[in-house]
């Protein structure tokens, strides 16, 4: 007899795979989210005292190839984490605070353990973001994907005031560029990283290496992306934030310039940091020149706050309490749309 679990799709396994999430799912509610996981769709009561004008901001992404790497060492418990900050730091650069995200994990064969094991994840960044998990989907994709294979994908819903939409608009000469220090790698430009590490200098996810102060590559590959919403937004609230920008693909200077209006430009200073030994270890092991590598990875700087110059010191400060690594960047200054680097950063990068 001909079913559908002949056909490669267990529908048992899906079921086990939610009600191994739900403790996870449950950690991440908020007042406002109605009814619980397993509905058809998510709901979630606006608070409209609190955004008498509401404005809703929306953003969907992934992980990208970082997923190759938990998938080669079987370790899936942080990429989630990575989701939610592609998702969530790209709502708050515009002030809106993140309320809910949806999840969508795609595979060749249903694991419950491993699909938990992601959802863990998803559910650990929605905390740290302040968001809720209001729901998801797993699909079986048998014939389609290898069974170990897997891809997720989340929808993240924010609100902001309308009188506090943050951007170009508010950007001018003399604000102050603030640095918020990335955890690393975070979850872009890994196929050069691949290419580079894994297949040309033949390194192994489970061997230490002295470059990075003894960790194995697997655990510096597998760094959670940082997520700084809640930071964000605290910087928007105490210090008046003007704008941010999210560093991913295609750089500091490329995600800066989309926060930039007419008739001004961004001057950033290389010495004030040094990029992280990941990035020293991808330069030399491929022969990666400074301008692929500018273009390519944050370099240390995930999140980039510009801020009115008189309030630069609160900024570093209220920063620094929040167990974030910040400092001076540069500045805003007249001009046409443009982001310069200027100088040579610090440590080993100088010599790229």
């Amino acid at each position: 007899m001909t079913s559908y679990a002949s056909a490669g799709v267990d529908i048992a396994a899906g079921d086990r795979a939610v009600e191994l999430m739900k403790a996870s799912v449950k950690r991440t509610a908020r007042a406002e989210v109605l009814g619980g996981l397993g509905g058809f769709a998510g709901l979630f009561r606006l608070d409209v005292a609190k955004y008498p004008e509401p404005v809703l901001a929306t953003s969907t992404d992934g992980v990208g190839t970082k997923i190759a790497i938990a998938q080669a060492v079987d370790r899936h418990d942080s990429i989630g984490i990575d989701l939610v900050a592609m998702v969530v730091d790209d709502l708050v650069v515009v002030g809106a605070e993140p309320l809910f995200l949806t999840d969508y994990i795609a595979t060749g064969k249903v694991v419950p353990e491993k699909i938990a094991a992601i959802v863990s994840g998803i559910a650990a960044g929605c905390v740290q973001a302040g968001c809720a998990l209001i729901g998801g989907e797993t699909a079986e994709h048998p014939g389609v994907m290898r069974p170990d294979e897997y891809d997720v994908s989340g929808t993240g819903i924010g609100v902001v005031n309308a009188d506090r939409v943050l951007g170009p608009e508010r950007v001018v000469a003399g604000d102050a560029l603030i640095a918020l220090g990335s955890s690393g790698l975070h979850s872009n430009g890994y196929s050069l990283v691949r290419h580079v590490l894994l297949e040309q200098a033949g390194l192994r996810l489970d061997a230490t290496q002295a470059a990075l102060g003894g960790r194995t590559l697997a655990d510096e590959l597998l760094t959670p992306t940082r997520i700084y919403a809640q930071d964000c937004l605290a910087l928007a609230v105490e210090c008046g934030a003007h704008a941010f920008a999210h560093v991913t693909g295609g750089g500091l200077a490329a995600n800066l310039a989309r926060v930039l209006p007419p008739g001004v430009a961004a001057v950033l200073d290389r010495s004030t940091w040094a990029p992280q030994p990941i990035f020293d270890l991808v330069a030399r092991s491929g022969s990666v020149p400074l301008e692929q590598m500018e273009l390519t990875f944050n370099l240390g700087v995930g999140m980039v706050a510009v801020v009115p110059a008189t309030a630069a010191g609160a900024a570093l400060r209220l920063a620094q309490e929040r167990g974030v690594r910040a400092w001076r960047l540069g500045d805003i200054v007249d001009g046409s749309s443009t982001v310069r680097l200027t100088g040579t950063y610090q440590g080993a990068a100088a010599t790229w």
